[in-house]
């Protein structure tokens, strides 16, 4: 018997018989190499870039299609409410309690140094400049961003946007651009809304717990805040709901996968917000202090 036709053989031939039958003999090709490190992270970052790329593009040609008619003032109006109005009960636990939260931190530490009658003023200008919009974006975007991606990447996987786009309709007028412009329009109220009730907060704890009448701590208060100090933390508002409408509804116009990939967007939805709100606030601080700088 020659070796080329012994199956023990590891040189035998690796060629099909010839009755066409697929040889049951396993491949001697060794596995291909993992990719490296490098080459994994440049990946990443093309994949970001790209994400970034189609945000934009969606950004840009909702802008365009918000000034063809018809305006879609209804679906507007629906989007404020929804995103708006429903989270007013969300706005309220969080402000308060953030409110107290820091009232009781900074009295807690400025009684340290005698500096106790300082509370009201450094509790107000952190709540106008920083806590009251960032906060209340990261916590009521992380709603609104996930309510959009649900929304929209279940219409995906059951392919409703598709149907738009073969009646002829634009899935940007019709679906992004009413819930950008409400974003756009809803966060600087809430935001405003927040400042008020964190504000009540923590006059009232400081008042009930460290002895502040509540008269002087608002009196101190107001006299330390300027329109600047209240104008640079609400410039940054609409840009926050920007970005919480756009990734929300690109996550879930791109939504893939049925149920899951419903589940998985409205995660990623709310991580991406999350990250990218802080990272834009950062930007919007450093702007803001340009344009209104401290005397």
């Amino acid at each position: 018997m020659e070796l080329a036709s012994s199956p023990s053989n590891p040189q035998a031939s690796t060629e099909p018989p010839a009755s066409g039958r697929p040889s049951m003999r396993p491949s001697l090709m060794p596995p291909p190499p993992e990719p490296s490190a490098i080459k994994r992270y440049t990946e990443r970052s093309l994949h970001f870039f790209e994400h970034v790329g189609v945000i934009w593009h969606m950004f840009v040609g909702s802008i365009r299609a918000g000034f063809r008619r018809p305006f879609e003032g209804r679906a507007i109006l629906k989007q404020m409410d929804s995103l708006g109005v429903a989270s007013v009960g969300i706005v309220v636990v969080t402000s308060v309690f953030i409110g107290m939260v820091m009232a009781v931190q900074f009295a807690f530490g400025l009684q340290k140094f005698g500096g106790l009658e300082y509370t009201g003023r450094v509790i107000a200008l952190s709540f106008a400049r920083e806590l009251a919009p960032t906060l209340t974006a990261v916590i009521v975007g992380g709603r609104i961003g996930s309510g959009m991606a649900a929304e929209l990447g279940a219409m995906s996987v059951t392919e409703q946007i598709d149907a738009i786009r073969a009646l002829g309709a634009d899935p940007l007028k019709k679906l992004v651009w009413p819930r950008l412009l409400a974003s756009v329009i809803v966060m600087p109220v809430v935001a405003a809304f927040s400042l008020v009730l964190g504000f009540a907060g923590a006059t009232m704890i400081t008042d009930l717990q460290f002895d502040i009448p509540a008269a002087f701590f608002l009196r101190s208060a107001l006299g330390a805040v300027t329109m600047s100090d209240f104008a640079a933390g609400m410039i940054k508002t609409p840009v926050f709901g920007a970005i919480i409408a756009l990734v929300g509804c690109h996550f879930g116009m791109t939504t893939k996968g049925g149920t899951a990939g419903v589940g998985n967007s409205t995660t990623r939805t709310v991580v991406v917000i999350s990250i990218a709100i802080l990272i834009a606030d950062f930007f919007l601080t450093k702007l803001a202090i340009i344009l209104w700088p401290q005397n």
